[in-house]
């Protein structure tokens, strides 16, 4: 089959926001269900504590984003939920009242559409939560609720909140807050169907599935992508797959997963030993061992043959998440490892997606410490944020970044090359992760590609030699992006 994904993504860059802790709104907010006593923002943040942060808030934050250069937002969970991540859902059809119920999607949505921007929300479909009404009722009633068969009850009685006593329900990683969907109950699978169905029907441009590999009822994300596509043939559907993901990106599934099996590698090539391993070893996305150029060409090439072509200009290109320590962090809080690791994923085939906040240097470990709230201007990195900035301007600038073919060309100790080519459009970005500048003649590495190469961003510097070829200075720990218009 002709597998195809979403034109727009092909040409996106996201922005992840965990929605308690990007923004508070500045605007008068006259509803009850706000008026409430919050953690102060800048206090480190807790498993249960909300920071205040709002829908409204975000869509204040648009121009922001738009200078950033960011295209499509993705949202972590926004539906009425009793923690601050939202992943315990009570409704899927209520914006949760904090953030400012539906009346603020709704305007966040429009305001973002007015300026082209796409909006993906989070479906956590595996489980929802004790106080999801249907879960909450066969709590009440026991076995005779007329939704027992919705959840996998074991036994009776059931212990949603006493940790001394067996559960006797499955729930997601055992966590008893969490119970799981009877995904085989035909009644289940089409209340789900519709939630999906609705939100799309409401404007939504797509759907991130948390856990979908934990759903084993046959064809259930089959369904739900045919009709999915059915009402928006252009909707995102972007699983949470942190491995290899084959069976998923065959085309009858999703368009993408979130790509941890790019992430990984990126940091391991840009940090090497500086990488701190008490934060990486949990996770299953391995940003160690550290690599060399060449290392680091064979886990690209590897991941470049897993998929059709198609589906890797889909994929969802991340270095940071909710879920992970934040990649500065990762990278021992060196700068420019992080820098190196944008500079790798912004020339990536597939969709950048930027994890709030990483763009001004937010650091923070394992969860919850990932999750700080956005911090005050005054203590941006604004270089960081300009070199995002830049490379973001560059990937819109130029069509071979966003769809032209990748090639690896360099991999010469910790100096990496490749080329992005589009019809007669050459780029060469070129990578040196060592402590040491590398010297390198262009002409002599690509002597079919003829005439002179055009710097357009990064340190580096030509100087030409005694036989007037073009020698590339990359200083240590920098990298850049070259253009060259001609055909070979």
């Amino acid at each position: 089959m002709t597998i195809r994904t979403p034109e727009w993504v092909k040409h996106a860059v996201f922005y992840q926001i965990f929605p308690d802790r990007f923004a508070r709104a500045r605007r008068p907010v006259d509803q009850p269900a706000m008026a409430v006593t919050l953690e102060p923002w800048n206090t480190p943040p807790t498993l249960s504590g909300y920071k205040g942060g709002d829908l409204w808030g975000v869509m204040e934050n648009l121009d922001y984003l738009e200078d950033l250069g960011v295209n499509a937002i993705y949202l972590t969970p926004i539906f009425q939920s009793t923690c601050n991540h939202r992943y315990h859902t009570h409704d899927y059809y209520q914006v949760d009242p904090l953030l400012g119920g539906n009346e603020a999607f709704a305007e966040l949505l429009a305001a973002a559409h007015d300026r082209h921007m796409r909006i993906v929300l989070d479906g956590v479909f595996n489980h929802a939560s004790r106080g999801f009404f249907f879960f909450s009722d066969i709590l009440e009633n026991g076995p005779h609720s007329p939704w027992v068969d919705w959840f996998k009850v074991e036994k009776w009685p059931l212990s949603a909140y006493d940790g001394n006593l067996p559960a006797n329900y499955a729930s997601w990683v055992n966590n008893r807050a969490l119970p799981q969907f009877n995904h085989d109950n035909p009644a289940v699978r089409e209340y789900i169907m519709r939630i999906g169905e609705y939100w799309i029907r409401q404007g939504i441009d797509g759907w991130r599935l948390d856990v979908p590999f934990e759903i084993k009822a046959p064809g259930f994300w089959e369904e739900f992508r045919d009709r999915i596509k059915a009402i928006n043939p252009e909707a995102y559907i972007v699983g949470e797959v942190w491995k290899p993901a084959a069976e998923w990106l065959d085309g009858k599934t999703f368009d993408a997963v979130m790509n941890y099996v790019f992430a990984g590698p990126t940091m391991a090539f840009a940090a090497g030993d500086r990488v701190a391993m008490e934060y990486v070893e949990t996770p299953d996305y391995y940003p160690y061992p550290a690599l060399d150029a060449a290392g680091y060409q064979a886990k690209m090439e590897a991941l470049l043959a897993l998929y059709d072509w198609e589906i890797h200009q889909a994929q969802l290109n991340l270095l940071s998440s909710h879920d992970v320590a934040r990649a500065l962090t990762v990278m021992g809080d060196d700068v420019p490892s992080l820098k190196l690791a944008v500079l790798l994923q912004m020339t990536f085939p597939g969709a950048p997606c930027v994890y709030y906040g990483d763009e001004v240097g937010l650091k923070g470990g394992l969860d919850p410490d990932c999750r700080w709230a956005f911090p005050a201007e005054v203590n941006w990195d604004t270089d960081l944020l300009k070199h995002h900035q830049a490379l973001i301007q560059l990937r819109h600038q130029y069509p071979a970044l966003r769809t032209g073919a990748y090639q690896p060309s360099i991999a010469d100790g910790y100096l990496y090359g490749f080329l992005r080519r589009q019809d007669d459009e050459i780029l060469m970005v070129l990578v040196n992760s060592g402590d040491s500048d590398h010297e390198i003649d262009l002409h002599q590495a690509f002597p079919q590609l003829k005439g002179d190469w055009t710097l357009l961003y990064g340190p580096l510097t030509t100087t030409p030699s005694l036989d007037e070829r073009s020698v590339m200075i990359v200083p240590s720990r920098s990298g850049g992006v070259l253009s060259r218009v001609g055909t070979v």
